[in-house]
């Protein structure tokens, strides 16, 4: 997620109204903390693995080879990148997932929780990586809070998608709203633990500055409830991912619920994150990206979700700012 000061320029995410399920990933019962919702592939064994011939299956940690499984964090509430239909996870990002597995030799299961929890359910080792539209920033590949106070160690990236932040607001766009500039001395929504919160906090700070009138901030645990706000005119703005925005504004109460306000700004990347002491399987996931780069499976993905114009030619490791 981003904005013009946004969840990319301070701290950087990313994950409506879920839609008519396009991609469906096979499901997996796992045991997990709190309530979460599971979905992926039954459990390979090693065997079975190597017996499919994955180019890159030897690329993998040992303890994922005979697991046959990668265990995938996720806040699936952010259509259309990842969200819940019939019980399962789908969107872009599963998609991604599994052309990757077929790279790899393994299965990719996302298990869904809050977008603020997802970096610590990596770090305590309950998943394996978080791919979540996270935005890839210097903040969180440091280990930062928004305030720059370290509170970890940080994570690498795996950078799998480009995008910027769009402002969604009421059909009709009642507070003619057309920048964040425009904000100052209204009310926003907005999911609590991204960088657009962040980009919020940064713009309430500009608006106290140049006494446009303060800035208030409702934040929540998932963008719909934000979005909830916005519809019932609590608020007057959400803040999202150019192609989430786009997508809500283009499903949500069929077309008539919402509108992009404003442009596309501060595009950058999203970031498949990993422990940064797990280089092997982050190199592994590198080179599966570059391969399915190469085969056309990723732009198979992105023409079926229609967001083509946030592909990457090639994989990167922590090319956030």
């Amino acid at each position: 997620m981003t904005a013009s000061t946004t969840r990319r320029t301070t701290a950087a995410r990313s994950r409506i109204t879920a839609v008519a399920a396009i991609a469906v990933v096979g499901a997996l019962t796992l045991t997990a903390c709190g309530d979460q919702t599971n979905s992926g592939s039954d459990t390979a064994t090693s065997e079975g693995t190597k017996a499919t011939g994955a180019p890159l299956f030897d690329k993998l940690p040992e303890d994922i080879q005979k697991a046959g499984v990668i265990k995938v964090g996720t806040d699936a509430a952010y259509a259309p990148m990842e969200y819940e239909e019939g019980g399962k996870i789908v969107g872009i990002d599963p998609d991604i997932a599994a052309a990757l597995g077929k790279e790899l030799g393994v299965k990719f299961v996302f298990t869904s929780g809050t977008f603020d929890g997802l970096i610590s359910s990596l770090n305590t080792g309950r998943q394996d990586i978080v791919m979540s539209a996270m935005s890839d920033t210097k903040a969180r590949q440091e280990g930062l809070d928004d305030t720059g106070k370290k509170t970890g160690e940080g994570v690498d990236f795996v950078d799998y998608f480009t995008s910027g932040v769009s402002l969604l607001v009421k059909k009709g766009n009642p507070d003619n709203i057309t920048s964040l500039d425009d904000l100052c001395g209204k009310k926003v929504a907005v999911q609590r633990g991204t960088i657009y919160h962040d980009t919020f906090k940064a713009q309430a700070e500009t608006c106290k500055k140049d006494g446009k009138g303060a800035l208030t901030i409702e934040a929540f645990d998932t963008d719909a409830e934000a979005q909830t706000r916005v519809k019932s005119g609590g608020a007057v703005a959400d803040l999202n991912d150019y192609p989430v925005a786009a997508h809500i504004a283009k499903t949500a109460g069929g077309g008539d619920d919402f509108e992009v306000a404003g442009g596309q700004t501060d595009a950058g990347p999203f970031g498949i994150a990993v422990n940064k002491d797990d280089t092997q399987l982050r190199d592994a996931l590198k080179d599966a990206l570059n391969a399915i780069i190469e085969n056309g499976e990723y732009k198979k993905v992105l023409e079926k979700w229609d967001v083509t114009n946030s592909a990457v030619t090639e994989a990167t490791i922590n090319a956030g700012k």
